[in-house]
């Protein structure tokens, strides 16, 4: 199995303008778990805000494989929804590794 985590720093200032990009986030990349075959499992958690320093939200999601990986980075509504973020986010941290 692979585990693919993923952090990101979001754009907006503003807290309810990031609350609403956090949520955006989330809805939009849950939205493709099933359609992605061999995507296992898929949770946006968004920052407490308690430390300024802290990344604004994380993706945790496992795939059977490293090629359900790939079929989910490749997979036309994931490039939708990757190019959304790219409007709300100011920064993106990402690891892969086996579990």
């Amino acid at each position: 199995m692979i585990r693919h985590l993923v952090m990101w720093k979001l754009a907006a200032e503003d807290p309810h303008q990031k609350a609403m990009d956090a949520a955006g986030i989330r809805s939009r990349l849950e939205a493709l778990v099933p359609l992605i075959d061999g995507l296992e499992s898929l949770t946006v958690s968004v920052d407490l805000g308690d430390n300024s320093s802290n990344w604004d939200a994380v993706l945790e999601s496992d795939f059977v494989d490293a090629d359900a990986l790939d079929r989910y980075l490749e997979h036309p509504d994931h490039v939708v929804v990757a190019a959304w973020m790219k409007t709300v986010v100011a920064s993106r941290s990402c690891v892969d590794f086996e579990v």
